[in-house]
Parts: structure tokens; C-alpha cells; sequence
């Protein structure tokens, strides 16, 4: 994919309903959008999906919802109050900002795209005889280039771990990174940016300054307790949670994909001392099926060990996806040890242990966390997705190729004309596969121009009433992604519907 990728995918995303600038009639607020009428359907099916294979298919992992303002003490005993920051560097021609790491995480990711080079090269050139995992152990140029990965990997860490920002000034002044903008590499030091916001609860009272919440994770944490003994939940077990949160992003950029106010899905999973890593390995497999099982193509995905880990984790992966401005941490996994629930017990004093019975002793269970951006999986599923499609005799098609069971709307009910009795029978039609389905009446134009209409929003099926319909009760099918159309009855409408957009099939593939 490409830049120019990337942008039919914001133009697509505005033009058929699905993202627009927040308040954009006044200019437009930076990096905070509002999600259309199709939009708000992709990504309700986007949670959905998730939720569903997370809370579901697991017997022992349950859901709750908890508030967005939460006591301000919990913030600082999560460390997010002294230490929820972003390595920050200012260029000094363009006036532009960047977070430091990033900048280097990208000068790193020409090497790894050499790395790639030399074995689709190497794939070519030995075809079914090709070994992967020997070559990559093996050949020179890919070795020398995990080196200087390494090499600048060591350096950033020691940098960031140390708290010494000077160090990684020094390091991407000796990388020559130049700025984006400008190309110049007149940089300022690297500054730490608290990215929590913060308000006021009450007019009347005196401290009473609250945070919207930069992660949901700590909701999940102040409510163990609660859920544990009223669940009656046996270690291991998780809890799962959806829902917004708020992050002052100095550098907000690439559409949808780092912003102010965004939705996270996460789950957090609470097991014995000991068996942290277990899980965290489990997690990590489980969590990339579910990402596979949309029929995204494995290629596009990678995991990615974090170069200096978080105060609270002694493990953490990311899961990256292959946009069109390369490799981007959608999910996170981490095992965040016992930190988060003994913070809250050193700050409160009240005991937030499990009695294991079998051991006969109580403790403070560890963590495994995963935690995906809804938005940045929203993004993941239109640029894979949208596809412009040659048919031939200088016709195309813009075609949004959703999974089916995610799309907006599983099918569009269309009367071919909007006379002769048939907007009824397509009404009727429409009122009986509502009550299971989402779907689209449309009757204005040609039913070419509304095909391509419904191929542009990603609507799997399309139903077309005509003069026949009324007389054999049979109707025309059309599937988005061939364009195949035959003839069907409309005994038979609700089963073939069900079988090409069922959830029910797709988390069969994670089961």
C-alpha cells in the first residue's frame, strides 16, 4: 500500500459516511472525529467481534462498564500523574513536533525493509525450495542490519530507562534523522508532555481537580475486588471493558489513527504469581488469531517487543499492522506483573488479595493484559479493505471488501423501479429481514449506479425486486465480492443471508 493508498481511504471515509472531521462546518477541531451513519455500524460490529470472542467464547472472563472520571488518587498511584509522558523534540525550521522514539522507530524501519527486500528476492529466486527461517539466520545483509536494529534498540533504551533525554538527542543527531517537513535537522532537546487532561469536578469544592481518563485499564483494577467475590471467580480469570479515553496528543497525525478522544478494548487477566508468562504467551497467540481470522493477510502483521518497557510490565509486545505508512502498533500485550493492584493498596490500605484454596494462602494476583485501539482496528479494516477493481472496456469499481459479518449493513433491499406495485413488496421484504439484520432501502437511480453505491459501503448482499417478483416470489442476489447474481425465492432469502454474514461463523474460527 501506499501514501496515495491512504488517502483514497480518507476521502472514501468522508465521502460514504463513515469518518469526518469533528466539528468541521467550524474548521474543524485537530485530531478528534465524529463516525457516520455507516461508520457508527462498522465499528459497533468491530466491538462486537470482539467482545463477543472475549467475553462469550471464555467462561471465565466477564465484562463490565466502568466511569470515565474516577478519584484522582488513582491516577497517582498508578504513576500516571508523575509519569504519563511522551519523549518530545521540536525542529526548529519547520516548528513541527515529534515524539522522539517514534522518530527513531522509523529510521529503524528502512532496515527492516531491506530485511524484507532480500527475501522476497531470496523467495523469487528459490521458489518452493525456499527456507525462511534458514535464510534469514544465514544471509549476511539481513544480519547486518538486525546489528544496527539492535545496535540504536540498546542506545534508545538506555536513554529512556536512564531518564538522560540528552542521549537520545545525541542518538538521532548521529542517525542524521532530518524532519519529515523541513528536511533540516536543527532539533531542540528532547522534553517530557504529561498527555493527561485534567478538569474540575465541582465549582464549590477546594482540590478538586479530576482527570478524563487516559486508559481504561485502571477501572478494570479498582473494580477487582468487586467482581471477584460477587463473580465468585477463580483464578485465572479476566476482566473485559470497552469503552473511551482521553489522551492530550502533542503529535496527532495520520487520520484516525492517533487522536485526542479514542475507544480502547481491553481485557485485563488476573492469574497466579508464577504463571504470568504462561499466559502472556497465550495471549500473544490468541489474540493474532483473532486479528487472522478477519482474513487479513499474515504478511501484514508482525509483533513487535518493546524496546523499554513500562514501569508496571515485565513483558510487552505489540501487535503492528502494515498500513500505508508502514508498521503501527494496533493491540498491545503486556504482563503487567502485580504493580497496578499493590499501588492501590499501598494508596488506600485495604487488602486487594486472592485466597487461593488449594494453597491455602492469600496473595495479589499478577496480570496479562491486551489492549486494542478500536479506532486503529477500524483503520486496519478500510485500508485492507478498499480495492479499486478493473472490469474491463475502461469500466472500474471502487469495492469496500469487508468481512461480511462486520460490514454496515448485510444487505440492501432494491426495487427496480420505484412504481408498479414493486416498493411494496420490497418494503415487506425489508420489514420481515429487519428484525436479524441491518439493511438498506434504496429506490433513486439505476440499480447499476445503486450497486455500486452498496459495493462502495461494503454491503455484502444485494436484493433486487422486479416485475417477477410479484408474480413467483423470487428475487435477484447479488454478492459484493464476485458480482455473481442468480435468482432465488424469498423462502429462501433469510438462510442464504445468514450463512454469508454470520457472526456465529466467523467466531467459529476461533473456537
Amino acid at each position: 500500500m501506499s501514501e496515495e493508498h491512504f488517502k483514497s481511504v480518507i476521502s472514501h471515509a468522508k465521502e460514504y459516511g463513515f469518518v469526518f472531521l469533528s466539528s468541521e462546518i467550524y474548521d474543524g477541531l485537530a485530531a478528534v472525529y465524529d463516525y457516520g451513519q455507516n461508520g457508527v455500524e462498522l465499528k459497533k460490529n468491530i466491538r462486537d467481534y470482539w467482545w463477543k470472542s472475549m467475553v462469550q467464547l471464555h467462561e471465565n472472563i466477564v465484562g463490565i462498564d466502568a466511569a470515565i472520571f474516577m478519584a484522582p488518587q488513582v491516577w497517582k498511584a498508578s504513576g500516571h500523574v508523575d509519569g504519563f509522558s511522551d519523549p518530545m523534540i521540536d525542529n526548529k525550521d519547520s516548528k513541527k513536533r515529534y515524539r522522539a522514539d517514534v522518530l527513531i522507530e522509523d529510521y529503524q524501519e528502512k532496515y527492516r525493509q531491506k530485511n524484507q527486500k532480500e527475501i522476497t528476492k531470496a523467495k523469487k529466486r528459490f521458489g518452493d525450495d525456499f527456507d525462511l527461517e534458514q535464510f534469514v539466520a544465514t544471509n549476511p545483509n539481513i544480519a547486518r542490519n538486525n546489528a544496527k536494529i539492535a545496535a540504536i534498540d540498546e542506545r534508545l533504551k538506555a536513554g529512556l530507562e536512564s531518564g538522560n533525554l540528552h542521549l537520545v538527542r545525541e542518538l538521532i543527531e548521529e542517525l542524521g534523522i532530518a524532519c519529515p517537513v523541513s528536511g533540516s535537522k536543527n532539533w531542540t532537546d528532547v522534553r517530557q508532555f504529561n498527555l493527561m487532561y485534567s478538569t474540575q469536578m465541582s465549582a464549590t469544592d477546594g482540590d478538586n481537580k479530576i482527570y478524563l481518563r487516559p486508559e481504561t485499564a485502571q477501572g478494570i483494577f479498582v473494580n477487582y475486588l468487586n467482581v471477584q467475590k460477587t463473580g465468585r471467580m477463580k483464578l485465572p480469570f479476566g476482566i473485559a471493558q470497552t469503552g473511551k479515553a482521553f489522551r492530550n496528543e502533542i503529535v496527532a497525525r495520520q487520520f484516525i489513527m492517533r487522536m485526542k478522544e479514542f475507544e480502547q478494548m481491553e481485557m485485563q487477566f488476573f492469574v497466579s504469581p508464577g504463571e504470568e508468562m504462561e499466559w502472556y504467551q497465550h495471549w500473544k497467540d490468541h489474540r493474532m488469531k483473532w486479528h487472522l481470522n478477519l482474513g487479513i493477510d499474515e504478511s501484514k502483521y508482525r509483533f513487535h517487543d518493546h524496546v523499554k518497557l513500562a514501569h508496571y510490565a515485565n513483558a510487552a509486545v505489540d501487535i503492528e499492522y502494515d498500513f500505508p505508512f508502514g508498521f503501527k502498533e494496533v493491540e498491545g500485550i503486556h504482563s503487567r506483573t502485580d504493580f497496578d493492584l499493590k499501588q492501590h493498596e499501598l494508596a488506600t490500605g485495604k487488602k486487594l488479595q486472592y485466597f487461593d484454596n488449594e494453597k491455602n494462602e492469600s496473595y495479589v494476583p499478577y496480570v496479562v493484559e491486551t489492549s486494542i485501539g478500536l479506532d486503529r482496528m477500524f483503520l486496519v479494516l478500510m485500508s485492507n479493505a478498499l480495492q479499486t477493481e478493473d472490469l474491463g472496456e475502461g469500466q472500474s469499481r471502487t469495492v469496500l471488501k469487508l468481512p461480511p459479518a462486520l460490514s454496515p449493513f448485510q444487505c440492501a433491499i432494491l426495487p427496480l423501479v420505484k412504481k408498479d406495485g414493486l416498493p411494496e413488496l420490497a418494503k415487506k421484504i425489508m420489514k420481515d429481514l429487519s428484525l436479524d439484520f441491518n439493511c438498506y432501502y434504496e429506490e433513486k437511480d439505476s440499480i447499476g449506479k445503486r450497486y455500486r453505491r452498496q459495493d462502495a459501503i461494503g454491503t455484502p448482499i444485494c436484493i433486487t425486486v422486479d416485475h417477477d417478483s410479484l408474480n413467483d416470489q423470487t428475487v435477484t442476489i447479488r454478492y459484493r465480492d464476485t458480482m455473481d447474481q442468480k435468482r432465488v425465492s424469498l423462502e429462501e432469502l433469510h438462510a442464504i443471508i445468514e450463512k454469508e454474514v454470520s457472526m456465529k461463523a466467523l467466531l467459529s474460527g476461533l473456537v
